[in-house]
């Protein structure tokens, strides 16, 4: 019933290695969303014994942090990840977890999510009575087989502990486990089995032996990494952006898969806090004005524009088409007005006069970006905010071509 009356909350506490965390893991997730009605749902990379020599390219606690946030923002706002178990020393246990979550959670209603293998083995974990006591127990079931086994084991718990026991059927959850992609991806497969996003990461990061030559990415691989560094909810605006940038791209001319390369990068420092926009531009010595250093807003086309170059070895058209994909200037090649008006049309954008404006783009190029600057030096005045000078210079040329 998910919040009730008196107040509660419906926590689900979802542990395991996330080494990686895969498509199976976020099937789980939602199911057990859904069929107890969560409120939030908190994942808990477990931790690694400090005796356990894990073996070349693993990941650090850190990064697999990274990709299990990552797997919660995909998962939408009830989703969040919990580091309880990565900060603990010694032995670790989870009738700790839960322990502590009641410390954290005192007045709301706790679920501990399982597998159906880990259920069955429930009774021989550190003192499985009291940890049916701090929560409910939850388990995740693939077949009929799995269904009938773990409703004997929940009459049985019921019975001894007095267990709140609940067993969810998910029937297409992907007969796969962690150790399968690991083992997988050196190959370059097991891909499938990750999100975009995860799986972009581990390329990124060079993770499980992958290797990737960031400057040699293929478009889908590019997709990938690219999209690990945004939030979730910035993904359909960027796929939206890629799409119309190809389309324009073919109506007038230009390189396609150039065009697709610059709507898939267009974005990927959006959410980078000014310090490090700073820092990459400053590196990759990307000149910036006053005003640009100031603006979050200006400074991830700049930052977006020196990783496309210097890490993700694009061509100089990608390159400044993404570097005044925000500001436009005077001069603008054709790359540099596909990439600006396909951020301004892509599909999801909504606001008033933009079926006019997407209509004009593929009969006018030049004459939608008269109107989409005009638009946006309009929005700037009512907010009471400077224009930048590539804005107006980019005006002063549309008007007199």
């Amino acid at each position: 019933m998910g919040k009730e009356c008196d107040g509660k909350m419906r926590i689900g506490i979802y542990g395991g290695s996330f080494n990686p965390p895969h498509l199976g893991h976020m099937a789980a997730a939602r199911a057990a969303i859904d069929s107890l009605n969560l409120d939030r749902l908190v994942l808990v990379p477990n931790s690694q014994p400090p005796h356990k020599q894990l073996p070349p390219g693993s990941p650090t606690p850190q990064q697999r942090m990274a990709m299990t946030a990552l797997t919660a923002d995909q998962l939408g706002p009830k989703a969040e990840v919990w580091d309880v178990e990565l900060r603990r020393e010694g032995k670790s246990y989870t009738v700790d977890t839960l322990e502590q979550a009641v410390e954290r959670w005192p007045e709301d209603e706790l679920w501990l999510l399982m597998g159906s293998d880990m259920f069955l083995s429930l009774e021989d974990w550190h003192l499985p009575q009291r940890i049916m006591e701090l929560a409910g127990i939850c388990a995740f079931a693939r077949t009929r087989e799995d269904m009938d086994r773990c409703h004997t084991h929940c009459a049985t718990l019921t019975q001894r502990y007095n267990a709140r026991v609940q067993v969810i059927e998910i029937p297409d959850l992907r007969e796969v486990s962690s150790t399968q992609i690991r083992s997988q991806l050196p190959q370059g497969e097991g891909m499938q089995h990750l999100s975009q996003q995860v799986y972009g990461y581990i390329l990124r990061e060079r993770l499980y032996h992958t290797h990737a030559n960031l400057a040699q990415l293929s478009v889908e691989e590019l997709r990938c990494v690219s999209n690990s560094m945004v939030k979730a909810k910035r993904l359909a605006h960027i796929k939206g952006t890629e799409e119309e940038a190809v389309q324009l791209a073919r109506r007038w001319g230009a390189d396609v898969d150039q065009m697709s390369r610059a709507g898939i990068l267009h974005d990927c420092t959006k959410y980078f806090p000014l310090e490090q926009h700073l820092a990459i531009c400053d590196r990759y010595g990307f000149p910036l004005d006053e005003m640009e250093r100031r603006s979050e807003k200006l400074l991830h086309s700049k930052s977006g524009a020196a990783l496309a170059e210097h890490v993700f070895g694009q061509v100089q058209a990608v390159v400044q088409a993404i570097s005044y994909h925000t500001t436009g200037r005077a001069n603008m090649t054709l790359e540099e007005m596909i990439l600006y008006m396909a951020d301004y049309i892509e599909p999801n954008r909504a606001f008033e006069g933009v079926e006019e404006m997407r209509e004009l783009a593929y009969r006018d190029l030049k004459a939608a970006m008269l109107m989409g600057v005009e638009m946006s030096m309009e929005d700037m005045r009512e907010r009471n905010q400077p224009i930048h000078c590539n804005t107006l210079e980019a005006y002063n040329w549309l008007k007199e071509t």
